[in-house]
């Protein structure tokens, strides 16, 4: 979320658009929780993702995800009372959005059902640094400074840990859901990549789309896309459904969607994306946390360092400078 005058954060799902505000309030006790809340959702993400693909296959796991997303997005452009109907000129951002976040959520959800929840949560924590180089060396609408070049070293070390362990996680822990595999941290590296592409897309697509119409024809755009791959590749049974699975469709789609949108957008209307973007370094800790708590993933000591890396290095990335 590194944007100074429109700025949109996922991690797999929240997104967020909005213009920065003229001027900017000093964070209150209750901005700064409505930010550690949103950090909080997004990294329970993976963990909803691993108890879907317990018992349902990705794509269609996306598929409902992302319908639920477009109900709660529409609900919010009636609320917010902007039109729903594409202007010209508008389709072919909406459309490149789509095949985008198709293959980007793909490719995580894949890839969190090959490896476990907190090397999910660490590896697609590592957009920020990719955002980074890429405003910095193609788009060149940021520069890299010290602070940031040591934020990505940091980070990057981190990352080159986890695929470290993930050499020596072949065996699921004893109490534990999920194994983590060199291959399912590949394929999630791939996803956080593509989703690095995404924000850059949508920082260009929310100046010339009004973000919330430009959010629910990406997320209904989608769902055609993951509808027809899951239909042509995929087996859904009814028996899929249990009662985790249902559960972790429901917090992906509803409560992710349909909390973190409108409270960003809510924070954004006082605060600067600056402010609220340094938060982002909280959203590894919880995905850890989380993943550990609810799917028994193993706290290894590398795991902890490999977390305090990528999160120093994403606070370092996003703290405001003294200028």
């Amino acid at each position: 979320m590194a944007s100074t005058k429109k700025t949109k954060s996922c991690a797999g799902n929240g997104s967020l658009s909005s213009s920065a505000p003229s001027s900017s309030a000093r964070l209150t006790f209750t901005a700064v929780g409505l930010a550690l809340l949103t950090s909080l959702l997004w990294g329970g993400t993976p963990v909803a993702v691993s108890y879907a693909t317990d018992s349902l296959p990705p794509i269609a796991i996306a598929c409902i995800r992302f319908a639920l997303a477009a109900v709660v997005m529409l609900v919010w452009c009636r609320l917010e009372g902007t039109s729903i109907r594409p202007l010209e000129g508008e389709f072919k951002w909406m459309l490149g959005a789509s095949v985008i976040l198709f293959v980007q959520i793909i490719l995580f959800n894949v890839g969190t059902d090959w490896s476990n929840s907190s090397h999910s949560t660490l590896i697609i924590n590592g957009f920020v640094f990719f955002v980074v180089l890429i405003e910095h060396f193609f788009t060149r609408t940021h520069r890299l400074t010290v602070r940031k070049l040591v934020g990505l070293i940091l980070a990057f070390t981190g990352l080159f840990l986890i695929f470290t362990i993930s050499r020596d996680s072949q065996v699921a822990p004893a109490g534990g859901h999920d194994t983590a595999t060199l291959k399912g941290d590949f394929v999630l590296l791939a996803s956080t990549l593509v989703l690095s592409v995404k924000i850059i897309f949508t920082k260009q697509a929310v100046m010339r789309v009004a973000p919330s119409r430009f959010i629910l024809w990406h997320d209904v755009g989608g769902v055609l896309l993951f509808a027809t791959a899951s239909l042509l590749t995929e087996n859904v049974r009814l028996e899929g459904f249990t009662t985790p699975a249902v559960l972790a469709l429901l917090y992906q789609g509803l409560v992710v969607a349909g909390l973190c949108f409108p409270i960003q957008a809510l924070l954004l209307r006082r605060h600067s994306a600056t402010q609220i973007s340094v938060f982002a370094f909280t959203t590894p800790i919880f995905g850890i946390t989380l993943a550990v708590s609810f799917r028994g993933d193993p706290l290894s000591s590398w795991l902890i360092v490999s977390g305090a890396l990528v999160t120093f290095g994403i606070l370092l990335v996003n703290m405001r400078s003294r200028q």
